[in-house]
């Protein structure tokens, strides 16, 4: 089994280097954390005339379809750049639940739009700390409205549309369900709210009989949002690899040029281990990365475990290198001049986003449990 990228892979990926070293390098991103909008609208537009936003969106809904593995690509670099662009929202959460679970007229509707970047799409699912169920959702649909709110909201804040999880009062037991909402309809109101990273807008979303629009079949919304966060763990796990990867670039160039002693710093023992340690997560993640966009591309049965596996692999190496690049840079790499703690923060975010570490480490748990079964039936 080949998990090397092929030719035109290959060649995406440098395009979108170059791409974004030119339209996104380190000083337009600190224009963003230090100015008042949470992404780069140029850059954006960029993004939407290289086609990337269809990227995974077949042909026939307005999209590239070129695949899974091309998305993951792209997310890999924009890791790497700290892209400033709601790209993940739009791509991997809105557009993949209206993929999996929208109607036909539906995704002729929102796709092409997703796709040229006229939309700019996100998840509304949590109304604060915690797991999304049916017993802490506040937010109730009822004769085609929606009152509740929404917290945190990723993207909330330049976001057109969202899709939003609700108990529904027409489903026996108050199923959650989801639903298309419009954030610049009647009835929504939103605000901005700071987290670590101002390169990744959130917002809180405040819905009082805001119209929606059913997405799916009543009640089955958990079974979309667990497909939808499958498909997005891979997609996340491949931006927190290039970050990881960034990092540990910049923390191996900085122990070569920086000198202690009338040596390189990278010559001590205690930065070659820090390194060393960087290399091997980073590469680590890069093989689950690689296995569960295999699982992506092809919708592998095996897709529930790599998807946990990547995301987990990826949040570990994305945080250790982050982490030991600030320590190798000493004193400086904990200044706001130097960019170190702006992948810090980034890895932090990304590390939350679809739930943190220790979810994920339970729905690994969980779905090896359930492989075992089958694994023993299979032996016998």
């Amino acid at each position: 089994m080949d998990f090397d990228l092929s030719e035109e892979q290959q060649l995406l990926k440098d395009q979108a280097r170059k791409f974004l070293a030119d339209q996104c390098p380190p000083a337009e991103v600190r224009r963003v954390f230090e100015g008042e909008e949470s992404f780069h609208p140029d850059v954006w537009r960029g993004i939407a005339e290289l086609g990337w936003l269809g990227t995974a969106v077949p042909e026939e809904y307005g999209g590239v379809g070129a695949g899974y593995m091309e998305l993951c690509v792209l997310a890999e670099e924009l890791g790497r750049a700290l892209a400033p662009v709601p790209f993940s929202s739009t791509a991997y959460l809105a557009a993949e639940a209206i993929s999996l679970s929208g109607s036909e007229e539906q995704q002729r509707k929102y796709l092409p739009r997703f796709a040229m970047g006229e939309l700019i799409g996100t998840l509304a699912l949590a109304e604060g700390p915690g797991m999304v169920t049916a017993a802490s959702l506040e937010t109730r649909y009822a004769d085609g409205k929606l009152s509740g709110h929404k917290l945190p909201v990723p993207d909330g804040d330049v976001a057109n549309i969202a899709i939003v999880a609700a108990c529904d009062q027409g489903v026996p037991g108050e199923r959650i369900s989801l639903f298309i909402v419009s954030l610049v309809a009647n009835g929504v109101d939103r605000q901005t709210i700071e987290t670590l990273d101002p390169g990744r807008g959130h917002a809180r979303i405040d819905l009082d009989n805001a119209a929606a629009e059913p997405l799916g079949r009543p009640g089955e919304g958990l079974e979309i949002i667990d497909r939808v966060f499958d498909r997005a763990a891979v997609m996340f796990a491949f931006e927190q690899l290039g970050g990881a990867q960034r990092a540990l670039e910049m923390a191996r160039d900085y122990a070569l040029e920086r000198f202690a002693f009338g040596r390189p710093v990278g010559s001590f023992q205690a930065i070659k281990h820090k390194l060393a340690d960087m290399y091997v997560a980073t590469e680590l993640a890069r093989s689950n990365c690689y296995y569960g966009a295999w699982a992506l591309s092809v919708d592998a049965s095996e897709l529930p475990v790599a998807a946990a596996t990547a995301r987990l692999s990826a949040i570990k190496a994305n945080h250790l290198c982050t982490k030991e690049n600030i320590q190798i840079h000493g004193g400086m790499g904990f200044t706001w001049e130097f960019d170190c703690h702006l992948y810090y923060r980034r890895a932090k975010l990304l590390a939350l986003t679809l739930g943190g570490e220790p979810e994920w480490q339970d729905r690994l748990i969980d779905r090896l449990r359930r492989q075992r079964p089958n694994a023993e039936q299979a032996a016998q």
